[in-house]
């Protein structure tokens, strides 16, 4: 495999990474201090939004599944024809309409097309990655470069957005350290500006979906162009499809797809808890109100850097072993929701970007194991691979959403306010539990699971001697 197969393939999925990285930081604080929907509703247009997308998943599957090959493949139509309504669906999310009623309604609709849309486009991007290749080593350097260029999207979308629409959520009324004499007022005073203002909510939102949409249908053509899907190698022309209900039943009996995918799902929903109330709780529990754009950055920074270290890593070490770089995250979390400074803030991001380069390399790279495996011991089925990759998406994105409901909703119980300087004693204690607490547990949870994992570099040497000796 070339390196211009491996760069036009990460490429391609960048795009994805740019839009949801923006989504993931700063759609929970629009919806409550731009929209001016109560967190109640924004707990419901997350949670349904990921939901749908999680649903979409296994329907994805299994319509990709019964897809017959054409003269560009079987994966690349679904990429190529979702990714225009992907476009639409995601500029239209960050439009403020000009009622107030249907508000939710709205943004409910436009969330949960996108994220149905970009399941769409995810199932069969990350499916393509077992037809690229049949080399263990091309594929886990493919899955290398690609997660490095999704963590770079990532950083781009988040540095993106933080930097065009950053002055919609900064107030020269509100000061971090307010005197005794102005806590009242401090309290009450809003920190932005009126919700009809068309400057800081319609022009600066629409200009950062218009150039986060751009950068999308760029890596759809520079993956289009760059890159060949290959059927599948080990298939016999007197081989069948295996049907998506009985595939699906057989993934959830394979015991090192459970294991891997009950791991990640828990380790993943932290991850989440993190990005989607880190600009909150900068903004409103550590008075670090005009840094949060520059400390996502430099969270991401450290991401895209550390990718190839952990790349290396896990081929020296193992997969398994890499996976103590995600606990990094947890005391220096503690340390920050305990000990709110300035350069402990960028400390603690530098360090949450190590760990969340391992924790999203480390899941894609385990699931091309976990499909060889799985085909030694089904070996005259195929079609299975968008089966993996559909249910395995479906079930982190599920847990992500509930634990994004759960999140908005706690905010709700305990009286956030929209567009106030200064939240409640309670809002702030749960702003730092989402941060601290919750993340560290889910976090420890997935990696003792992750402990039972019976695939070992041994193990995958011999599958690998295995399926050529098949082919």
């Amino acid at each position: 495999l070339s390196m211009c197969s491996k760069v036009c393939y990460a490429i391609g999925g960048a795009p994805n990474q740019v839009a949801g990285s923006a989504a993931s930081f700063f759609l929970q604080i629009y919806l409550l201090d731009i929209a001016h929907i109560t967190p109640f509703h924004a707990s419901l247009v997350l949670f349904i939004g990921k939901a749908s997308g999680a649903v979409t998943d296994p329907v994805a599957g299994f319509f990709i599944s019964k897809s017959r090959w054409t003269k560009i493949g079987r994966l690349m139509p679904w990429v190529l024809a979702c990714t225009p309504f992907t476009i639409v669906s995601y500029f239209f999310m960050w439009y403020l309409p000009p009622f107030v009623s249907g508000r939710v309604a709205w943004y409910l609709t436009f969330h949960c097309l996108f994220q149905a849309l970009t399941t769409l486009f995810q199932v069969p991007y990350s499916a393509l990655t077992m037809f690229l290749s049949t080399d263990q080593k091309d594929r886990d350097s493919a899955t290398a470069y690609r997660m490095t260029m999704e963590v770079l999207g990532t950083l781009i979308g988040a540095a993106l957005q933080g930097q065009i629409v950053a002055s919609a959520h900064v107030s020269p009324h509100c000061t971090v350290n307010p005197s005794p004499n102005t806590t009242a007022s401090w309290h009450d005073t809003p920190s932005i500006s009126d919700p009809s203002d068309p400057l800081s909510h319609q022009v600066i939102y629409m200009i950062a979906a218009g150039v986060i949409a751009g950068v999308y249908l760029l890596g759809i053509v520079v993956l289009f162009l760059g890159v060949k899907e290959r059927d599948d190698p080990y298939a016999l022309n007197s081989d069948r499809a295996i049907p998506f209900c009985k595939g699906l039943a057989l993934t959830m009996k394979h015991g090192p797809y459970v294991k891997l995918t009950a791991s990640f799902l828990l380790i993943s929903t932290a991850v989440q808890l993190e990005q989607g109330n880190f600009v909150l709780f900068c903004t409103h529990a550590a008075g670090l109100r005009n840094h949060f754009q520059y400390l996502v950055v430099t969270i991401l920074v450290s991401a895209v850097v550390s990718v190839p270290f952990w790349q290396k890593f896990l081929q020296r070490f193992g997969k398994k072993c890499a996976a103590c770089g995600i606990s990094w995250m947890i005391p220096f979390a503690v340390m920050l929701v305990t000990i709110p400074n300035l350069i402990l803030a960028y400390f603690v991001a530098f360090i949450s970007g190590l760990s969340i380069a391992a924790s999203l390399l480390l899941p894609w790279s385990m699931l091309p194991d976990v499909v060889d495996n799985f085909r030694l011991q089904n070996p005259h089925g195929k079609g299975h691979e968008t089966i993996f990759y559909s249910s395995y998406v479906f079930f982190t994105k599920m847990s992500a959403g509930i634990g994004l409901g759960i999140s908005a909703a706690g905010l709700e119980f305990t009286g956030y306010k929209p567009g106030i300087c200064r939240q409640s004693d309670d809002v702030i204690l749960t702003l730092k539990l989402l941060i601290g607490a919750v993340p560290a547990i889910l976090i420890l949870l997935g990696l003792f699971i992750l402990l039972f994992y019976p695939i070992t570099e041994e193990s995958r040497k011999e599958t690998k001697l295995a399926l050529e000796e098949l082919r």
